[in-house]
């Protein structure tokens, strides 16, 4: 299938590991209009890092290091399309392995290709600093969107 952006996307069966704002339901509910199941993951040897003015993430190789996140699943090729079109020109869409439980799973990330800051991102600090007024823009971006 193909992006807004032209870029080819995974089936629709394909999981998504989402390590910033995309972990957040109040963000997919405004982007695609549902929580889809959620799962605890983690990567090894990439970073969640902080991104210059930015209140997001960017997903960056980092050797020793674990990422924290959620697969996300069950994804329509329809929300597939929205969420890429979100993202910025500044990410890669690749394919990972992610744990979750028990089980190494592939599953596709955005991958940051920019500079970032030498901090990680920290979810707690976004989800008290800046939650809220991102969900609304998330919210105002998508009724902007035309698919």
């Amino acid at each position: 299938m193909t992006a807004l952006s032209g870029r080819r996307l995974p089936e629709p069966s394909d999981p998504l590991f989402v390590y910033g704002t995309l972990r957040f339901a109040e963000v997919l509910v405004e982007l695609i209009g549902r929580t889809p199941r959620l799962d605890a993951a983690w990567v090894a040897d990439w970073r969640a890092a902080a991104l210059p003015d930015r209140v997001y993430p960017g997903l960056v190789r980092a050797v020793g290091t674990v990422t924290h996140g959620a697969m996300l699943s069950g994804l329509t090729a329809e929300e597939w399309r929205v969420l890429d079109a979100f993202e910025d020109d500044e990410y890669e869409l690749r394919p990972v392995f992610a744990h979750a439980g028990e089980r190494d799973l592939p599953a596709w990330t955005y991958v940051w290709t920019a500079e970032v800051a030498a901090r990680d991102w920290s979810a707690e600090e976004f989800a008290v600093d800046h939650l809220p007024y991102y969900a609304g823009r998330c919210g105002r971006w998508r009724r902007d969107l035309a698919v």
